[in-house]
């Protein structure tokens, strides 16, 4: 067997004995290319010895709900209803619904498709794209003085002076502090008019930092606390071009930045495996050692 498949069987292996409650130690989980050059970063090292059963999990999801948002000209958003709640003939208790959203709202998945033609859809990226160390990037002070702030290239090379270089295959979540403006519309969105999104206001990515953390970085995806990777006035949408165009998916809407350190996790982010899909509803979590 080689080594890097070995590798994997152990990730796999690690994530089974947390699911079953069991522990297991796990010995150089794999990124997508292997650890670029430029000197070991602690998201690296982590990846050498992580005890999965023992690790704090953050979930960092929104619940799909009456609140949940979605862009402002999405035709319809979040409706559950219900099919069945209650004893049966039978005399047992059964309950069922049934769910309808639009792929983009609430913690959701941006495929590479959704920019791109021809790109990955939904259920084409690789489960091994998402599951990789998680690199936290803050600017919530610059967007705090700035609704409209873009992280720039300075903002990502502070961040490798003092932690290191993102590795390869790393997971990059963008945290603006824009969660905690979750579920108030207007304040999130910066508007809350019904199908016109020319007047949104939130942080997000800037085309040069998205330009090299895809290209010079070759990261696996980019993640966000807002409700896009472009930013709220962006009219040519970039970042999403830059990144899909790539084969690198957006995770937008996450929750519970605040509670993530700048590296060291490992970041699960599994998104509805939707055939054909531009998009769907994510379940994010992030796996920090203790």
């Amino acid at each position: 067997m080689s080594s890097q498949r070995q590798k994997i069987v152990l990730a796999a292996l690690a994530l089974l004995a947390m699911t079953l409650g069991g522990s297991l130690t796990v010995a150089n989980p794999p990124d997508i290319e292997g650890t670029r050059s430029g000197g070991r970063t602690k998201a690296a090292a982590a990846s050498e010895a992580f005890d999965l059963a023992n690790a704090r999990i953050v979930d960092l999801t929104h619940p799909f709900d009456q609140q949940t948002i979605y862009w402002p000209t999405s035709p319809s958003s979040f409706e559950l209803r219900r099919l069945h709640y209650g004893k049966t003939e039978a005399g047992y208790f059964y309950a069922a619904n049934s769910l309808c959203t639009p792929e983009h709202g609430g913690t959701h998945f941006d495929a590479p498709i959704h920019f791109a033609e021809g790109r990955l859809t939904v259920d084409q990226v690789p489960v091994r794209q998402l599951i990789g160390p998680g690199v936290v990037i803050d600017a919530s002070r610059q967007a705090s003085a700035d609704p409209d702030y873009r992280l720039s290239i300075d903002d990502v090379r502070r961040w490798e002076a003092a932690h290191g270089t993102i590795p390869s295959g790393a997971i990059i979540l963008l945290r603006t502090g824009w969660g905690a403006r979750w579920p108030d519309r207007k304040r999130y969105l910066g508007d809350d008019t019904p199908g016109d999104p020319s007047h949104l206001h939130f942080p997000s990515y800037g085309r040069e930092a998205a330009e090299f953390l895809v290209k010079e970085r070759r990261v696996a995806a980019l993640g966000v606390d807002t409700a896009s990777i472009d930013y709220g006035p962006s009219t040519d949408f970039f970042v999403h071009r830059i990144a899909n165009g790539a084969n690198v998916p957006g995770l937008e809407n996450i929750a519970n930045l605040e509670e993530l350190p700048e590296q060291g996790a490992w970041i699960i982010a599994l998104p509805m495996k939707i055939a054909g899909g531009s998009g769907g509803p994510l379940r994010i979590v992030a796996l920090i050692p203790q």
